[in-house]
C-alpha cells in the first residue's frame, strides 16, 4: 500500500515537474519571440549619423526645389509675406487675435521699445459654441469681433494708444490658407472640427475686418500669421540671432529666415529688408531615408490623410504613442506579452497617448511602478511583471529617440541650406526658437535631439547652435509682428 502511494506520488511530482519544464520552455519561446520584435524594431528604427546626415541632404535638396517653384516640393515652402521680424525697439500698444481650435484668444501688448520692452500684457480665452464651428462665416467672425470689442472695452489706464491712431491687430490663423500679402490669405480649407463652407476661398481677414466694422471697432490688422512665423518673431524679439523656429507638439513645422534673393519664384520687388520669412511646412516631407517600420506604414494607411504628413507621423505628439501602441499589439499578438489573451482596449487606436508614453519612459522607480499604472488605468492590463514593463519601457525609448533623432537631422538640414552647417571665422551665433509640449514636457525627447544635433554638426559648429524655448509666440508673436508691420512705422523713422 505504502509503496503504491509513494509511487503515486513519484508520478505525481515527475507530472509537475514535466509540466513546470513546459511551462518555462513556453515562458522562454514566449520571450524569445518578444525579443525578436524589439530587436527588429530597433534594427529598422535605426537613426544613425550617417542616415540622419542623409535626411539632412534630402531636407536641404527639398527646400531648394520648393523655393524655385510652386509645387516643386514635397515641403510647401510657403512665402509669409513677413519681411521685418521684431527688433526690439517697438513702441506701443497692439493686439493679437489668435485662433486655432475649439478655443480662441486675444491679447494686448504695451511695447516698450529698447529698454521698456514688454510693458504689460493681458490675454483671455474664448470657447466658440460649436453651432458656429458648423454654422456660416458671418455668425463666426461676428462672435469673434464681438469678443474683442468687449475686451478692447475693459482696456485699463496702464495701456496707451497715442492721438489719432488706429489699433493694429496680429491675427494667428492655424487653418491652411494662401497667403497674397502680410495682411491677406483666403482659407483652402477648414481643419480641426470646423467646417462652414462660405468661408472656403474667401480672404479672412477682410471676413474679420467687416466684422469689426459691424461692431463699430476701428481696429486694422495688420499682419496675418500662422503659429510658426509666430513663435519665429517672439524669439526674434529676445534674441537677434533668431533665425529659425520650430514647433514640436501635437503637430510640427518649421520657419526660418531666407534671403528674398535665393527664392527664384518670389516675382514681386525684393524687401527692403532683404529678407523674407518661409513657413516650411516641413511635417509633408518625405524620403528613402527615414527609418519606416511595418508599424508606420500601417497607421499611415488608416490615417485620415495617408501618404502624407509622413515627417510628421514619426515626429510628433499626435503619433507617438499610437506608434508605441502598435508595437505592443503585435507583441501580444506573436508572444502573448500581457497574457494569452489580448487585452480589448489594446485594440483602440489612439488611446495610448503621447503624454501616457511619456509617463512610462521617465519613470525611474525601481519597479517601474508608473508604468504598471499606466498599463493598468490606461488598457486595462492588470498585474504585469518587471521584466514586461522594462520590455514596454524600451519600446518607448526606441521610438522616442527615432523621433527626436529625426527632427534634429531635419533642423541640420534647415541649417545646411543656410551654410551654417559648417564652422564660420566669425563664430555667429545661431538660435533656433522652439516651441510646443513635445519639446517642452518630454524631457528624454528633448535632451535626445539636443545631443543628436551636438553628434551630427560636430563639437565647433554645435557650439554656436542654441535651442531657446519660446512660448507663447502664437500669442504675443503675433502682437509682435502687427508692431514689426505698423501703418505707422514710417511716420516713427522721418
Amino acid at each position: 500500500m505504502r509503496k503504491a502511494a509513494a509511487a503515486a506520488v513519484a508520478a505525481a511530482v515527475a507530472v509537475g515537474a514535466a509540466l513546470l519544464v513546459r511551462r518555462q520552455i513556453r515562458e522562454a519561446k514566449r520571450w524569445a519571440r518578444a525579443a525578436a520584435v524589439l530587436r527588429e524594431l530597433e534594427e529598422r528604427c535605426a537613426a544613425t549619423p550617417a542616415r540622419l546626415r542623409q535626411v539632412a541632404d534630402a531636407v536641404a535638396v527639398e527646400m531648394h526645389a520648393g523655393l524655385a517653384s510652386e509645387g516643386g516640393s514635397k515641403l510647401g515652402m510657403i512665402i509669409s509675406h513677413v519681411e521685418s521680424l521684431p527688433s526690439g525697439q517697438e513702441k506701443g500698444l497692439f493686439y493679437a487675435l489668435d485662433l486655432g481650435g475649439t478655443n480662441f484668444r486675444v491679447l494686448r501688448v504695451q511695447l516698450g521699445g529698447k529698454e521698456g520692452r514688454v510693458v504689460k500684457q493681458e490675454c483671455e480665452e474664448i470657447s466658440i459654441p460649436t453651432n458656429l464651428m458648423t454654422g456660416n462665416s458671418h455668425d463666426l467672425f461676428d462672435f469673434i469681433a464681438a469678443a474683442l470689442a468687449k475686451f478692447v472695452a475693459s482696456e485699463g489706464e496702464d495701456f496707451h494708444l497715442p492721438e489719432g491712431r488706429q489699433r493694429e491687430l496680429g491675427f494667428t490663423f492655424s487653418f491652411p490658407v494662401k497667403q497674397s500679402s502680410i495682411s491677406s490669405g483666403t482659407l483652402i480649407k477648414w481643419t480641426k472640427g470646423f467646417a462652414i463652407n462660405d468661408t472656403v476661398g474667401e480672404d479672412v481677414v477682410a471676413e474679420l475686418s467687416r466684422a469689426l466694422d459691424r461692431q463699430g471697432l476701428d481696429m486694422k490688422v495688420t499682419a496675418l500669421v500662422n503659429d510658426t512665423i509666430g513663435t519665429l518673431a517672439g524669439g526674434r524679439y529676445d534674441d537677434n540671432d533668431v533665425v529659425v523656429a520650430v514647433i514640436l507638439g501635437t503637430g510640427t513645422n518649421a520657419a526660418y529666415v531666407e534671403r528674398a534673393n535665393a527664392i527664384p519664384k518670389w516675382h514681386g520687388l525684393l524687401p527692403k529688408s532683404g529678407d523674407m520669412v518661409i513657413n516650411m511646412e516641413w511635417g509633408n516631407f518625405r524620403s528613402s531615408h527615414l527609418p519606416l517600420t511595418e508599424f508606420d506604414q500601417a497607421l499611415d494607411a488608416e490615417s485620415l490623410n495617408p501618404g502624407e504628413q509622413i515627417y510628421e507621423k514619426l515626429i510628433s505628439g499626435m503619433y507617438l504613442g499610437e506608434i508605441v501602441r502598435r508595437i505592443l499589439l503585435k507583441m501580444t499578438q506573436e508572444a502573448s506579452l500581457f497574457g494569452d489573451d489580448i487585452p480589448p482596449k489594446l485594440k483602440i487606436p489612439y488611446i495610448l497617448t503621447t503624454p501616457h508614453m511619456s509617463m512610462m519612459h521617465h519613470d525611474g522607480s525601481s519597479d517601474l511602478r508608473t508604468v504598471g499604472a499606466q498599463l493598468r488605468d490606461i488598457l486595462g492590463i492588470q498585474n504585469t511583471s518587471l521584466k514586461t514593463r522594462r520590455l514596454v519601457v524600451a519600446v518607448c525609448d526606441i521610438v522616442a529617440k527615432r523621433g527626436s533623432r529625426l527632427a534634429a537631422a531635419g533642423i541640420h538640414g534647415i541649417l545646411k541650406k543656410l551654410g551654417r552647417d559648417i564652422p564660420s571665422s566669425d563664430k555667429q551665433r545661431t538660435v533656433i526658437a522652439m516651441d510646443g509640449g513635445l519639446y517642452e514636457h518630454y524631457t528624454i525627447f528633448s535632451e535626445s535631439l539636443e545631443s543628436t544635433l551636438q553628434e551630427i554638426l560636430g563639437e565647433e559648429v554645435s557650439s554656436s547652435v542654441v535651442i531657446k524655448l519660446a512660448n507663447d509666440g502664437s500669442g504675443i508673436g503675433a502682437a509682435l509682428l502687427a508692431a514689426a508691420h505698423s501703418q505707422y512705422l514710417d511716420a516713427e523713422e522721418q
